[in-house]
């Protein structure tokens, strides 16, 4: 697991909340990429896209469709802050599969992070356009009034729950997956079972690559549900 451990890069062995580390430098190196990608691959605008553009503009109308088809068109306006949580997720988990490289969203404190400010971020804009309406997202109205406030406790908890399943479901995916491969590596050293485990390597790789973009993608679906019920709160 020393993969996933957190250094500084600078020397010493303390890692305190200035320190810069290796997950700082793959979460900066994440937020270039996509700096590149969508400010400088797309300031040329030409008529006919070159590859940047062509990519930039298909992540464009992706996201943009995903937001319009799951929250509706007045969550549009909140569609800024889903692309960036979107690209930089993409972005962060592809680099991790660089050889030597770090996965900043392997580690729960860098999700834990996007999907608290996903939690507050939809919790406060349901309290504001709805005020106390918001509440009644946890009471269902098309249950039996009998089982309605044991529904409305379900419900509650399944709300609180849900930074954490945000969270751990993104990270822990990154994880196993880097796991899984530094253990069929340990295994190439071996002579009987190399080639074995060279093939192996390369379809986990393969896999991860999926994985990468599926997470993001699955994240940002989730972060459009959450949006979706603080715009219409009522079940």
């Amino acid at each position: 697991m020393d993969q996933f451990v957190v250094k500084p890069l600078f020397g010493g062995a303390e890692v305190h909340w200035y320190t810069p580390t290796n997950a700082t430098l793959w979460m900066a190196l994440g937020v270039l990429g996509v700096a590149l990608m969508l400010v400088v691959g797309t300031r040329g605008r030409a008529t006919i896209p070159g590859r940047a553009q062509s990519v930039a503009e298909l992540a464009y109308g992706f996201v943009y469709k995903m937001v319009e088809d799951i929250a509706g068109k007045d969550a549009v306006k909140y569609f800024p802050y889903i692309m960036t949580l979107f690209m930089f997720i993409v972005f962060s988990n592809m680099l991790g599969l660089i050889p030597m490289a770090f996965t900043p969203t392997s580690h729960i404190a860098v999700t834990g992070v996007l999907a608290l400010a996903v939690f507050f971020g939809v919790t406060i804009l349901g309290f504001v356009l709805h005020g106390t309406k918001f509440l009644g997202l946890f009471w269902v109205t098309s249950a039996p009034l009998a089982i309605r406030p044991v529904l409305a406790i379900i419900e509650l908890i399944s709300y609180f729950v849900r930074p954490v399943s945000h969270s751990i479901r993104l990270a822990g995916n990154m994880m196993a997956g880097h796991a899984v491969v530094k253990v069929f590596a340990a295994f190439a050293a071996i002579a009987v079972v190399s080639p074995v485990s060279i093939l192996a390597i390369t379809a986990i790789y393969g896999l991860e690559l999926l994985v990468a973009f599926i997470q993001a993608y699955v994240f940002t679906i989730l972060t459009c549900v959450y949006l979706k019920d603080a715009l219409h709160p009522n079940h």
